[in-house]
């Protein structure tokens, strides 16, 4: 049986293992400067730019609201210049989730939970010149939400978010 991990393969792992602890060098050294995120769209505005620097933001952004961060790799494919990688993210609630609206403004903190959560996700990455030029993602949310209680919510969860909501504008510019 041939173990070898093709060189396409071995920057798309890696791209992965960063998100969990890499620093900004790391990403420089895997991300193309004209990067896509696909699902930055959601994500805190400067995680919506091109290149390492919005997908360190992506990564810093993951790491305020989930510690002990992991991926866990089940099956990789690579046809071309794509490479599929099918994982399991793994993590701790451990400080507030802030999700965004389509024009980068806060719409719902969640507090933290303390609670664990693992659930599925397939990452595509597109390579060029031996970098990630473009990435999006499938991700079971709904699951890691059910799994870190924030559906269903109690009234009293419900009032902590609304309160941290309410805080995280007041404290934003522009909000």
């Amino acid at each position: 049986m041939n173990t070898a991990v093709s060189s396409g393969t071995a920057l798309a792992l890696r791209s992965i293992e960063i998100m969990a602890g890499g620093d900004f060098g790391d990403f420089t050294e895997v991300v193309h400067p004209l990067a896509t995120n696909r699902e930055s769209v959601d994500e805190p505005p400067d995680a919506r730019g091109q290149g390492p620097r919005a997908f360190h933001a992506t990564a810093l952004w993951l790491r305020a609201a989930y510690a002990d961060l992991h991926w866990e790799i089940h099956d990789t494919v690579e046809r071309g210049d794509l490479v599929v990688v099918h994982c399991t993210m793994s993590g701790r609630h451990a400080g507030p989730f802030v999700a965004y609206d389509a024009d980068a403004r806060i719409e719902r903190v969640f507090p933290p939970t303390g609670r664990t959560f693992a659930t599925t996700q397939t990452h595509w990455l597109r390579l060029r010149d031996g970098k990630i030029i473009e990435h999006w993602a499938n991700r079971d949310d709904l699951g890691t939400a059910a799994q870190l209680g924030w559906i269903p919510p109690t009234p009293l969860y419900l009032l902590r978010c609304a309160l941290a909501t309410r805080r995280a504008r007041r404290s934003t510019p522009d909000a």
